[in-house]
């Protein structure tokens, strides 16, 4: 069999290129957000961003939504750069826009501003319009969700907080954060992942050791040997970088080996077939098959810059060994008894997702071994039929593709059409409130 390896100059594209603004794209006008609208969306990551666009073609413009940055698709961002990542995974097709509407998409955005685009960028891009696997530039990505939120006016209802609670009743949802409180017909929780800690056995639980940091913190600088433990695409990230700086890397695999591929969930579960997969199946099948399928993976095209590395002796990979114990110095103590000495050590093991618990009751979320009980038609929690969730909290409901950006346009579209029809029905809040007042 012929496995096509795609090369790593792929990797590679421009950051911080100037794109056109759209005309009247501006911030929120007012420190804090009003006190009721129809509804609030928590997180203005890729997921949120795509909740407001879509909620805007519904008609449903009284929005507030709240993020810990304030920026739409901020905090993405932040991470990508922290990683140095240049490109995304996902491809053209994917994209944080809105099904079944005339949107500008992702490809058309590309195409529009092809003069900006480098020779190998362009290849891509016909590529893609070939039907072909074709990756995206993360500045391309970045300007056209800059480009969604002024459109569909999310930069102008976005404002920062963070949320402490969430707190349902039968006819409103209040959202407290840290500085203000919104109360909302519905909320949509768009929390994302955060990152997977470190078992409380490698150096007894709390802070990292001395030398330890994870993924999502800066690399100090400086140090000739650098020690990286995980098997998913930041990782490969990770030790890209810390070859470019000349460094010695070590790789702690827990597997066999590592795992490549094109994406990280594989492709059937982004179509309507490998989704029904999960449709009248049992809860211990779900897991089973999220289990083998939202597994850790490697974009291919770091597969020969990974492996040459390894065969010229500048990265040395441990496979197949689980990490027992964590020392200062840093000691990475291998189940097998031996030891990983290094200047510093990366943890990059994965996320898992924000499912809402700590912020709303128990009885609201019904938490199953880390994950909601949603319905699996609109992806409303079954415990507060006024909350949804989309992104990876909806994993059990819609599979493995729902942590990815094209699994949230999928849920998008049924979250937005759940809530519109709703406030449609609904009696306004704003007007229900008034008539409580006069009584």
């Amino acid at each position: 069999m012929i496995t096509f390896v795609p090369e790593p100059h792929l990797l590679e594209s421009p950051r911080g290129r100037e794109w056109p603004v759209l005309p009247g794209s501006r911030a929120a006008m007012t420190p804090e957000p009003p006190s009721a609208a129809d509804v609030v969306i928590v997180g203005a990551g890729p997921a949120g961003l795509a909740v407001a666009s879509a909620l805007w073609h519904h008609g449903v413009r009284d929005l507030v939504l709240i993020d810990r940055d304030g920026r739409p698709c901020g905090r993405f961002f932040d991470r990508v750069d922290l990683l140095g990542q240049r490109v995304l995974r996902s491809p053209y097709e994917h994209h944080p826009g809105v099904e079944g509407y005339r949107d500008c998409e992702l490809l058309d955005f590309a195409r529009l501003h092809w003069s900006v685009l480098t020779p190998v960028e362009r290849r891509e891009i016909r590529m893609a319009q070939a039907g072909h696997r074709s990756v995206v530039p993360v500045d391309v990505f970045e300007a056209y969700c800059r480009h969604l939120a002024a459109s569909h006016h999310v930069t102008e209802r976005t404002w920062r907080g963070s949320v402490r609670e969430v707190l349902p009743t039968s006819d409103a949802v209040t959202v407290r954060a840290d500085r203000f409180s919104v109360t909302a017909r519905h909320v949509v929780l768009c929390l994302g992942e955060e990152r997977r800690s470190a078992p409380d056995t490698w150096w007894g639980g709390g802070h990292p050791p001395r030398g330890v940091t994870y993924w999502d913190e800066p690399v100090p600088g400086g140090g000739k040997r650098l020690a990286v433990v995980g098997a998913g695409l930041t990782a490969a990230h990770l030790i890209s970088n810390g070859l470019a700086q000349g460094r010695e890397v070590h790789w702690v695999v827990r597997e066999a080996g590592e795992r490549y591929q094109c994406a990280d969930v594989n492709s059937s579960f982004f179509r309507p077939e490998g989704r029904a997969r999960f449709d009248g199946v049992s809860w211990a099948e779900r897991l089973e098959l999220m289990g083998r399928f939202r597994r850790a993976s490697i974009m291919f095209e770091f597969r020969p810059m990974l492996e040459a590395a390894e065969a010229e002796g500048r990265l040395i990979v441990h496979r197949g060994k689980a990490i027992t114990k964590v020392t200062p110095g840093v000691g990475l103590h291998l189940e097998d008894g031996s030891r990983v000495s290094a200047d510093h050590a990366v943890l990059a093991l994965g996320t898992t997702p924000s499912i809402g618990d700590g912020l709303m009751p128990d009885e609201a979320v019904l938490d199953r071994g880390g994950w909601p009980r949603l319905d699996e038609r609109t992806f409303a929690y079954t415990g507060a039929p006024r909350v949804f969730a989309v992104g990876a909290a909806a994993g059990m409901a819609l599979g493995p593709a729902a942590r990815n950006i094209d699994g949230h346009r999928v849920a998008t579209a049924r979250v937005a059409a759940a809530v519109a029809e709703n406030l449609r029905r609904d009696t306004p809040l704003r007007t229900a409130t008034k008539d409580v007042a006069r009584v």
